[in-house]
Order: structure tokens, then C-alpha cells, then sequence
């Protein structure tokens, strides 16, 4: 993968924020270290690796195999931290099932009066200013009280 020199400058921009993510010990790059850095691109895109050494030719293989074999574009690479980034797959992801604007769908689970039967499961559709509470009941959320300093300023 390449980047251009304007991608490049912005990726080393937003790097520079983050931490190293996976760190290469003395054992090198050995597989479980790659799959941990493929998991890592995966979920962030861009990404910095510590490597502890210090011989900087190893480095510079370890950077080389790194974009090479999980196909991500070497962004940077200062002393010890190397910058990789590899676009992130667009998972869908999932969402709440939401039924119109406001509206969302709530599970009330409530134990028998008993307590030997089977607990009552009821899905109830909820609004935006409406909350469930530790009994199972609905309760809406109560208007915000005016002020009185407010309201007495305002009539002068």
C-alpha cells in the first residue's frame, strides 16, 4: 500500500497523539506478536509498535515485514516507535432495534409474586423522556423546575 506525501503528514499528525498499542520484545516478531498487530489495525487503523532492541537494522526488517506481509503502508518510523496504517474494514455494526424517533424497545422482566412460577417477560416501547425503574414500572422524566431568581429578573 502507498501513500502520498499529503497522507502521509496527515497520518503522522493524528499519530502523534496516540501510544504504542503492541509492543515486539526481545523474542522479535514472532506470529502471535503479528496477529496482534492485524487485530490492532483491524480495530484502530493507525497505530503505533514500540520495539525493544538495539540494533536498528532489525528494525528496519521487522517495519519492512510488518506492511508487508498484513498489507498496511509504513507511515513513520523515529527511533524505537513505528507508525503503521491499514484503512479499517467497515463492519456493519449492530445497533439497538429502534423503532421511529424517540421510540426504543425495553425488556421488563418481573419475578412471580410467589417466587416459584415462571417471572412475566413484557417488551414495552419507551420514549425519549421515559425510564424503567427497578420495580418494572414506566416513570417519565419530570419538567425542569423554573427558576425564581430567573423569573423575578425577568420582570423588571
Amino acid at each position: 500500500m502507498k501513500l502520498t506525501p499529503a497522507q502521509r503528514s496527515v497520518l503522522r499528525a493524528e499519530a502523534h497523539a496516540i501510544k504504542p498499542v503492541v509492543i515486539v520484545g526481545e523474542a522479535g516478531l514472532t506470529p502471535a506478536v503479528l496477529k496482534e498487530i492485524d487485530a490492532s489495525l483491524n480495530s484502530h487503523g493507525l497505530i503505533k509498535v514500540r520495539v525493544f532492541g538495539d540494533d536498528r537494522e532489525a528494525r528496519i526488517t521487522m517495519y519492512e515485514t510488518i506492511c508487508t506481509d498484513l498489507r498496511a503502508a509504513p507511515v513513520q518510523h523515529i527511533g524505537k516507535l513505528l507508525v503503521v496504517y491499514r484503512p479499517k474494514k467497515d463492519a456493519p455494526k449492530e445497533r439497538s432495534e429502534r423503532t421511529g424517533k424517540g421510540l426504543r424497545e425495553v425488556t421488563i422482566v418481573k419475578p412471580s409474586p410467589s417466587g416459584t412460577k415462571r417471572p412475566s417477560v413484557t417488551k414495552v416501547m419507551v420514549k425519549g423522556n421515559e425510564r424503567v425503574t427497578q420495580g418494572g414500572n414506566i416513570k417519565r422524566a419530570k419538567p425542569r423546575q423554573a427558576s425564581s431568581k430567573k423569573s423575578a429578573l425577568g420582570s423588571k
